[in-house]
């Protein structure tokens, strides 16, 4: 049986003991613990002392407020699929959420955790005894990265579900610390690093995420299609977000693809906007936008399957996404994720 090492745990019940006990430095934030506990079991994270934040309360609200939904880091996955307001009107979000692991995981997990989850790699994830054995990577305790052994930075990927969606949604989080607060788009939360991968300032916790009005259902399509050996539990080898705002029938006002699971941080395809807005969207401008994406992705040997077949599923995921979203006729069988809530 895999055990924690011996670590202080504490509990806070208020917002600003938890920002005090993350002020010095030294300890971890938990919350569901879903990825930290596993991780540290397996001795993938250290930490000596440990912050939950699961009592406060104040972490655990959905709030509609007049710039958009409001949801607390400490919300459970669940509680987001159960809450209206989110599959009314962010359903490629609830998808997103539905997609991640399994009920029992989600009933734990959260949203702020999933946007904060540890980045994988097939040479990291894995027992103590097989990481010594071919010798640490660059991620624990070497100096090589195995997926690419010259280069300088470590290419582990991006787990997380939601932050491809909400990225394409233009979401926004709330980062608070002794030093005050600070609200940034979700895009610019992530870094292109599979160590370093959270541009997070030192003692500082994630809050909130801020979904825009504008983003809505009755401004924008959404879509998410996600890749995997399973069609549940497994983590995505392959991600596509699509927000889709049109004027008119079918004139692209706003246009967002962000693909996950294929870079250290969600990799946005820029050539969504430039090629579908202002234009009357027909499956030529997918194709480009979709041809496009697969360029972005360039996926590597970091997970599951060949990184070539999954550089053209990205191809594929992206063109079918872009067609749900804009009603077009998608000629792909979608991944099937429950929206099921009990």
């Amino acid at each position: 049986m895999l055990r924690l090492p011996p670590l202080e745990f504490n509990a806070p019940t208020k917002l600003s003991e938890a920002v005090a006990a993350c002020s010095n430095g030294g300890a971890r934030l938990v919350a569901g613990g879903t990825d930290l506990w596993p991780n540290m079991k397996r001795r993938h994270q250290q930490a000596e002392a440990v912050v939950s934040l699961m009592s406060i309360d104040e972490l655990r609200r959905i709030e509609q407020t007049a710039r958009g939904l409001t949801i607390g880091s400490t919300v459970t996955l669940t509680g987001v699929l159960r809450n209206p307001a989110v599959r009314d009107r962010y359903p490629g979000f609830a998808r997103a959420v539905a997609a991640i692991s399994s009920p029992p995981l989600r009933n734990m997990g959260t949203l702020g955790g999933n946007l904060c989850v540890d980045t994988r790699c097939t040479y990291y994830n894995q027992t103590e005894e097989w990481r010594r054995s071919i010798d640490y990577c660059m991620k624990e305790q070497g100096t090589i990265c195995w997926v690419a052994t010259n280069s300088p930075r470590c290419w582990a990927h991006s787990a997380s579900d939601a932050a491809p969606m909400l990225c394409a949604l233009g979401a926004r989080v709330k980062l608070v610390s002794a030093a005050g607060e600070r609200e940034i788009p979700l895009a610019d939360f992530y870094r292109d690093d599979g160590i370093e991968y959270l541009g997070m300032r030192p003692g500082e916790i994630l809050t909130e995420v801020f979904v825009p009005n504008d983003a809505d259902s009755e401004h924008c399509r959404s879509a998410f299609w996600k890749l995997r050996r399973r069609g549940s539990i497994d983590f995505s080898v392959l991600s596509v977000a699509v927000s889709l705002c049109m004027a008119g029938s079918n004139t692209g006002s706003r246009a967002a693809v962000c693909l996950g699971a294929v870079g250290s941080s969600p990799v946005a395809v820029n050539a969504a906007g430039e090629l579908l807005v202002g234009k009357t969207i027909d499956e030529d401008l997918i194709s480009a936008v979709a041809h496009q994406a697969r360029k972005d992705a360039t996926p590597m040997s970091n997970t599951d399957f060949v990184p070539a077949w999954r550089g053209k599923m990205a191809e594929h995921y992206t063109h079918a996404a872009l067609c749900e979203a804009a009603g077009l006729p998608v000629r792909r069988q979608a991944p099937k994720h429950g929206l099921t809530v009990v």
